[in-house]
């Protein structure tokens, strides 16, 4: 299961959007994965999160309809940010990676949140 990997990675995702350097992993975060392919794996999302930032900043941004970037909540930005370097570098299964996400969006995020991720990503993932 790799839905606690997918929580960590959108929480490293989250702190990045508020630092411009990209720190090394901090090994210690990853004490509560469990497995050594979790870790690998929530590694994985956040690098190619970071290798691709400016590219998903311009994906997410051109399909906000009536919203600018800026005005996005950070945390469904982490969630969006999370499951696009997942679907579109890692090559997930879309609804695999999409329902997780609005699961955690209904945890972390406000109650409208977890439609408004839906719909991004799925406005994304039609494009792609």
């Amino acid at each position: 299961m790799r839905a606690k990997a997918r929580e960590s990675a959108f929480q490293l995702i989250f702190e990045r959007l508020f630092t411009e350097s990209e720190k090394p992993f901090d090994e210690e975060f990853f004490v509560s994965l469990k497995k050594e392919e979790d870790i690998s794996f929530c590694k994985d999302i956040v690098s190619a999160f970071s290798a691709h930032r400016k590219e998903l900043e311009e994906l997410v941004s051109a399909n906000l309809v009536g919203y600018e970037l800026d005005r996005v909540y950070k945390v469904d930005l982490a969630l969006i940010y999370e499951a696009l370097s997942e679907i579109k570098y890692l090559s997930s299964p879309v609804p695999v990676v999409i329902n997780e996400v609005v699961n955690l969006a209904k945890i972390y995020s406000t109650e409208k949140s977890s439609r408004f991720v839906n719909g991004v990503l799925s406005a994304i993932c039609k494009k792609l």
